[in-house]
């Protein structure tokens, strides 16, 4: 009899084509890790209600969340640079799990704290890792791996406030032990993830490549330069993106008198968008080159973002999926760009790039808050509308591909 261990962990075989079986784990994996993740915001009304708290203290849980996972991220991605450790993202979902249960049953504010971060600690060891298991799944398409991987966090950010509307609305906060099952069903997942890596790291060992067609004449100092852009465009990107994702209903209520439930459907044609665009990405990132896949993403969303707030209705939800579609492409193409800039360093920059993402998506979503209390809900979407236009500063980034090679044309 073989034993249930072994069952799960499969028989892991080498191969430097592509592995799309390792890159749709990784999608579901992160599938399940971001679906869960997007529960804690949806129980903010019960927790609210339940216990009295302050839109403050609200914002409190918010910030304790986002911090745990985002900050932590690149020292863990760190860690499993100089350390790997195959099996860190079951014990990372472990965490999650256990925050989880703490969720579902704490009786006061600092146990929900606690709560909080315990599932962002997860969450901050599961995507350095996981990012690197993608790109050592990829076979060279590491812009199509990085956006198989993406997209399965997507569908789990858009699933996750579904899941708890059907779950947790109805039966009260100790539903969200049921999410537990989703957690250990990741974990045993990413036992098979963990195996694969664990055989991989050994073939890599005795089968060492070279980075082919990476562009090694590439200075510090530009490297760094380059660093810095891709920072202030993943800043535009997600500045922009959150402020669509947290007010886009409230300013579809406001401008078009819609009912919440239209106004919830919008949001989903944008959030389906963004999926669409993050796949397309991928595929064009690998075809024409990273650099001209980031430039055009965050570039060509400026028009339908600069036109949106002054559009009618029909044209305003046009302008949305438009605008979605093209800037949601660019984010495995800056994550592979950044990795090709430093291959050896392959979780430290996930983990950064992944750490911004939700801080500043986190950040963004606070600034156009109280700037929307400050002016109107309209004001942030004319204003922010202009973010895009820092996608022009992609022209100076260098080629990060041999000239000849496989992608730069």
């Amino acid at each position: 009899m073989k034993s249930i261990g072994s069952i799960i962990k499969g028989k892991p075989t080498m191969t430097e084509r592509t592995v799309y079986s390792m890159l749709m784990i990784c999608g579901i994996s992160h599938f399940l890790n971001d679906m869960i993740q997007s529960i804690i915001p949806s129980i903010y009304p019960i927790i609210k209600d339940k216990f009295d708290f302050s839109f403050a203290q609200i914002g409190i849980i918010t910030l304790v969340f986002q911090m745990t996972s985002s900050i932590l991220q690149p020292f863990t991605g760190y860690y499993a640079d100089k350390h790997p450790r195959p099996y860190a993202l079951s014990i990372g979902m472990c965490f999650t799990l256990t925050g989880l249960l703490l969720l579902a049953f704490a009786e006061n504010y600092l146990l929900i704290l606690l709560a909080v971060s315990v599932v962002g600690f997860g969450s901050s060891v599961f995507h350095p890792t996981a990012s690197r298991v993608a790109q050592m799944a990829s076979g060279g398409k590491k812009s199509l791996a990085q956006a198989i991987f993406q997209v399965g966090g997507n569908g789990g950010s858009a699933m996750g406030p579904l899941l708890a509307a059907i779950i947790i609305l109805p039966f009260g906060q100790h539903a969200i032990a049921y999410f537990a099952i989703a957690a250990l069903l990741a974990a045993i997942i990413m036992i098979r993830l963990g195996a694969w890596f664990k055989a991989r790291l050994v073939y890599a060992v005795k089968h060492p490549q070279k980075n082919t067609g990476l562009n090694t004449d590439i200075s510090k100092r530009a490297k760094f330069g380059a660093l810095t852009i891709l920072i202030l465009l993943v800043f535009s990107k997600y500045f922009y993106t959150s402020c669509i994702t947290s007010y886009f209903t409230f300013f579809l209520i406001h401008k078009f008198g819609v009912s919440v439930q239209t106004s919830q459907i919008c949001l989903f044609v944008f959030l389906t968008a963004f999926a669409i665009g993050t796949l397309a990405g991928g595929m064009f990132g690998d075809r024409f080159g990273r650099k001209y896949v980031i430039w055009f993403s965050i570039l060509g969303a400026a028009p339908f973002a600069l036109a949106m707030p002054f559009a009618n209705f029909t044209w305003t939800i046009v302008c949305a999926f438009l605008s979605g579609l093209v800037i949601a492409s660019a984010f495995s193409s800056i994550v592979v760009y950044a990795t090709d800039l430093m291959p050896d360093k392959v979780g430290l920059i996930a983990g950064i790039f992944f750490g911004l993402m939700f801080g500043l998506g986190g950040l963004g979503s606070a600034f156009f808050g109280w700037l929307a209390d400050k002016t109107s809900i309209e004001f942030i979407f004319q204003t922010s509308a202009f973010l895009p236009l820092l996608g022009i500063i992609a022209g100076f980034l260098p080629n990060t591909q041999k000239k000849g090679g496989h992608y730069d044309h």
